[in-house]
Order: C-alpha cells, then structure tokens, then sequence
C-alpha cells in the first residue's frame, strides 16, 4: 500500500509498451481525491522515467464514468484534493493536469467525464469516447472557475464561440458532439474504448520512441518538462482561482451538493 491508498484508488497495469492507468472509485463515479492525486503523480512519473513505456491509456473502473471530477464531498468536508502543497503546485488537478510528460497520453472515456474529468482528458494527447459518454465543465454552477486547465485547454481544443458555450454555461453534450467540435478522437461502441485505445497505443509503440516523444514536445510546447506556452496562461488563470476560490460563493457549491439542494449563490 502506498501513501494515501493510492495503490487502491489508481490500478496500474504495464502491458508490453504500454502503462494503462485505471482510477478506481466507481463508487464516487471516479472522482478526484488525494489518493487519486498521489496515484496519478506516480504512475506518470513512472511512465515518465521507465524506457520500456512509451504510451500511457488512463480510464475509469466500471462503465458509468471517466472521471467525475474533483469529489465535492471531500472538498465539503475540508479536506484536500491533494497529498501536499508542492504536488499541487507541481503537477495540478488530479496530479495530471499542469505536469508534461514526453510519452504520448490516451485517454479512454467510458461514462461520464465531468469537470476536472474533462480536464484530465484534455491534458491527454488523444481521446477515444464510448457512444453513451457524456462530458461538461459545471465548475460555474458550483462557484469555482474550470482552473485545472479547462478554461485554458479548451479555446485550445475548441472554436472560442463554442468553449465559452460549454465553460459559461456548464451544461453536458454527447461523445457525438464532442466528435463533431474535434474534443475526441473516436467515438466508439459501449465497452470499447479501452480496447480502442490500446489499439492505437499499440500503433504508435511501434514507431521510433525518441522520434514520438520529440514530436510531442514539439506539438504541445514542451520545454525540459514544462509546456512553456502555457506559462502564461496558467499564471492568469492561478490569479483568477486565488481570488475565487476564497469567495462565499465557493464554499456554498460543495455544500449544496453535498446536502443535495440548489445553491445559493451571494456574489461574494
């Protein structure tokens, strides 16, 4: 058992060339907690450091969800999403969303992938989605900002018009739409996207390691492990979330989703 259960919160599973990373808390539809964090955090620095891995697949145990973000009911009762402050810093929500690595990342959408679930997707190379998934970034609706990336990555994976549609509003579209906007890379039937991503991890462990890992940091801006063209961004976007996420309002979200009542929000 490793710190903070997080041998049993993430499954790690090392197939030929392949690390598949499964977060284990279908009971809480794969939601983020610290144990999460710290298992993610050392399955990509693996991942990072092991030459005979050249492709990582991360998905959710079960079928009804991905990832269903950061688990409001921890955040409800005070306690940290992450292990420590320096993971945080580091490597950002879910201990995957701010940390590069040079192998190539699949992510294999089964269910839903809600909020930081969408997040973790998006800090992903490709994305093959199940015909009943479903995504959204509801952070507005419980008074925080998309700040583990999604308000960054998505005008990056996304026409501007149609990411501040689905950041400003928070609602849920299908894999289909996600398809058509070029957020996912397939769309396959229920039960396949696993399989579907190994494939294509498969496919690409067979080109030159060296030759795939250069043209990753060449397409994701990726500097001595740092995505340099987003230092910009996410120093805004950590301005934003010091001021909001100490307001009222962010309090009242995971407390009424805890007590399962709307919230109400006070502007302040």
């Amino acid at each position: 058992m490793t710190k903070n259960g997080a041998a049993d919160a993430v499954v790690v599973e090392h197939i030929e060339q392949i690390l598949v990373v499964t977060i284990n808390r279908p009971h809480a539809r794969n939601a983020v907690s610290a144990a999460v964090t710290q298992g993610l955090v050392d399955a990509l620095a693996r991942a990072q450091h092991d030459s005979d891995i050249r492709v990582v697949v991360v998905t959710g145990a079960g079928e009804e969800a991905f990832c269903g973000g950061g688990d409001l009911k921890e955040m409800a009762g005070g306690r940290s999403l992450y292990p420590s402050p320096e993971i945080e810093r580091a490597w950002g929500f879910g201990g995957f969303c701010r940390h590069p690595i040079d192998k190539p990342i699949i992510a294999a959408v089964n269910g839903y992938a809600i909020g930081g679930g969408v997040e973790i997707a998006m800090a992903c190379d490709l994305v093959v989605a199940t015909e009943s998934a479903w995504f959204s970034l509801p952070e507005v609706r419980n008074g925080f900002l998309a700040s583990g990336g999604g308000a960054i990555r998505a005008a990056q994976w996304l026409p501007r018009a149609i990411a501040m549609e689905i950041l400003l509003l928070g609602e849920s579209f299908s894999a289909r739409r996600a398809l058509e906007w070029g957020l996912v890379n397939r769309v396959v039937p229920d039960g396949r996207s696993l399989s579907t991503a190994l494939d294509l991890a498969h496919r690409i462990a067979t080109s030159a390691p060296l030759a795939v890992q250069a043209t990753k940091r060449l397409v994701a801006g990726i500097v001595d492990g740092t995505a340099v063209t987003e230092l910009e961004a996410w120093a805004r976007n950590d301005r934003e979330d010091g001021v909001v996420s100490e307001t009222e309002d962010a309090k009242e979200g995971p407390r009424a989703f805890a007590e399962k009542r709307p919230p109400v929000w006070k502007g302040r």
